[in-house]
């Protein structure tokens, strides 16, 4: 059988051996063709192939739940469930997810792309089986090594082992790897495992059985072990060796991720399309490693990220000096925060997104006991095609309610390089620079520095204040332009330091008849609302007006689309800025 005269799971019962080798071959080829076009993540898809065949052959979704852990290895899921004519859509707006989705199929359950969270999911859905009476749904939940190293995973572990009554049922989808080589000792002890050393380990000292290990592209075994998981009616592991590109060559023998998420590329020679410019996260990497080799106090720390957050090269120059703790953003922070107690000065960089799992411990553990520890936020903003859960929209909000915390957001290049200084200077609490996954644009001289802020323009009986934070710094410059032909003069600043609100900005704001903050975060507590605050507590009349993005989780899309969407473009702030002040007359 073709993938393409698939109708659902259920079509795969009936299939031979042979004809499920050749689906196999067929969905490896749709995917590589597919991702091509479109980008995504490929390798940890091409790796489960063979596993998520088998899990639809045993179980009987949607009756049986399977959970993906984390949600980017579910494409093979999406493509047995029936959405293979709609994968060209694949991250594109208004097209397929890249990760589980509710709204697309009933086959999907979380859209899960924060690791460590299905364990969680799977004990509390088998727990209302059981009290529904209907403890025969499986309950199957598909976990990656990788996500294995987050807390979150031992804390359902430790519940799950406890209640040998609940049968659980954890397929260990074990590459070796997230982006980087799984770090820490749980990887050591699955080495062990693979090796055949060690029996059932730890799994066993938890009140789980275990099965294993497994060649997890080797089908027929993978159903043998599935079926007797299922047998044993009580919390199992089921554990499944695999490899991440299994199947395409120039995804299985990248070195750097196995082309964990990659962009469009030639799918005959595996040559990847230019990316058309240097990325924040490539001007962020360069300064760090400069920055290391001036000052020897200065340490990295990421979540299993080493290389998508730029820290690749300080780990080849420093690699005494880096840390990946995996995928424990919680424990990140406060590791941060014994180095720095030690007289270091660390730099903590995650995915904007990913930093909202340690809202506890930047403010009780960091920023309590004032400890100088630097978070460098990628991926801040509207991040495009990886969608709700990717856009780093909420953390310049939360963040501001961190007592003595500062936040910074570069307009350009040389500014990151500035600012990332700045914070490492820093030696009495936190501080925070957010950057957007993009290319850095070009430079954007300033006029002088007033109030601890940068003015960009500024013209004569300027009526308007624009205070863009970080890269909206450019379309500000285009509307400012753009203003002030039409009689609308105005003025630019790049507050530099959002948080606290710097010191110079109320009274600016004073005297002009309107200020627009333009911000890629939440409206709701951002810089806008902040300053708002300040000025009515002075009595001060003028009106602030904030555009930024809805309190809602966004889709996915191109960053470009969606920042248009939401009025954060030259022709944007315009319009807005006209109907704000519709009186005035063109010179």
């Amino acid at each position: 059988m073709r993938l393409a005269d698939l109708t659902g799971p259920g079509d795969l019962a009936a299939l031979t051996e042979e004809q499920l080798q050749a689906l196999a071959a067929d969905i490896r080829s749709f995917l590589v063709e597919s991702v091509s076009k479109v980008g995504g993540h490929l390798g940890p898809n091409l790796g489960v192939v063979e596993l998520t065949l088998a899990l639809h052959r045993v179980f009987e979704s949607p009756k049986d739940t399977l959970l993906f852990d984390t949600g980017h290895q579910a494409y093979v899921h999406k493509l047995l469930t029936g959405r293979m004519k709609a994968f060209s859509t694949l991250r594109q707006e208004g097209g397929l997810s890249g990760y589980p989705d509710r709204s697309e199929s009933e086959h999907d359950v979380i859209e899960n792309s924060h690791a460590s969270t299905a364990l969680s999911y799977a004990d509390g859905i088998a727990k209302g089986f059981g009290l529904a009476g209907a403890a025969h749904r499986r309950v199957v939940a598909v976990v990656g090594d990788g996500a294995l190293t987050g807390g979150m995973s031992w804390e359902a572990l430790n519940n799950i082992g406890g209640a040998p009554d609940r049968p659980v049922i954890i397929v260990l989808n074990d590459n070796g790897r997230s982006y980087a080589p799984t770090a820490g000792a749980l990887a050591t002890h699955l080495g062990e495992l693979r090796a055949g050393r060690g029996g059932a380990g730890l799994f066993a000292n938890l009140g789980l059985a275990y099965l294993g290990p497994v060649d997890g592209h080797d089908r027929p075994a993978l159903e043998r072990a599935l079926r007797r998981a299922a047998a044993l009616d009580r919390p199992v592991v089921v554990h499944c060796v695999t490899r991440k590109g299994h199947g395409y060559a120039p995804a299985a023998e990248d070195p750097d991720d196995c082309w964990h998420a990659v962009g469009t590329f030639d799918p005959e020679t595996g040559g990847k399309s230019a990316s058309g410019g240097r990325s924040w996260t490539a001007v962020f990497g360069a300064e760090m490693t400069e920055l290391g080799a001036q000052r020897p106090d200065v340490v990295a720390l990421t979540a299993a990220m080493l290389q998508p957050v730029g820290l690749a090269g300080f780990a080849r120059r420093f690699p005494d000096r880096v840390f990946d703790v995996g995928i424990g953003e919680q424990h990140a922070a406060v590791s941060a925060a014994g180095l720095a107690h030690t007289g270091l000065h660390p730099v903590v960089a995650v995915y904007s997104t990913f930093l909202n799992r340690a809202f506890d411990q930047v403010l009780m553990d960091v920023a309590l006991h004032r400890q100088p520890v630097t978070f460098v936020l990628d991926r801040a903003g509207i991040t495009g095609p990886d969608g709700p859960s990717h856009h780093g929209i909420w953390d310049a909000s939360w963040l501001s309610l961190v007592p003595g915390l500062r936040l910074a957001v570069p307009r350009d290049a040389e500014e990151l390089r500035t600012l990332l200084r700045e914070a490492v200077a820093v030696t009495d609490g936190p501080t925070v620079l957010r950057f957007p996954k993009a290319q850095a644009g070009p430079a954007l001289p300033a006029l002088r520095r007033e109030g601890g802020m940068d003015v960009l323009h500024e013209a004569p009986g300027a009526r308007v204040l624009l205070v863009p934070t970080g890269p909206l710094a450019d379309p500000c410059l285009q509307a400012a332009a753009a203003l002030d032909a039409l009689g609308i003069p105005s003025t630019v600043v790049d507050p530099r330091w959002s948080v606290p609100v710097p010191e110079g900005l109320p009274e600016l704001a004073a005297r002009h008849e309107l200020v627009v903050t333009v911000e890629d975060n939440l409206s709701d507590g951002g810089l806008g609302a902040r300053l708002l605050r300040q000025l009515s507590e002075a009595g001060a009349p003028t009106p602030v007006r904030t555009v930024g993005l809805p309190t809602e989780f966004l889709p996915h899309g191109s960053r470009t689309a969606l920042l248009r969407r939401h009025g954060l473009t030259a022709d944007g702030l315009v319009a807005r800025v006209g109907g704000w002040l519709p009186q005035a007359a063109p010179r």
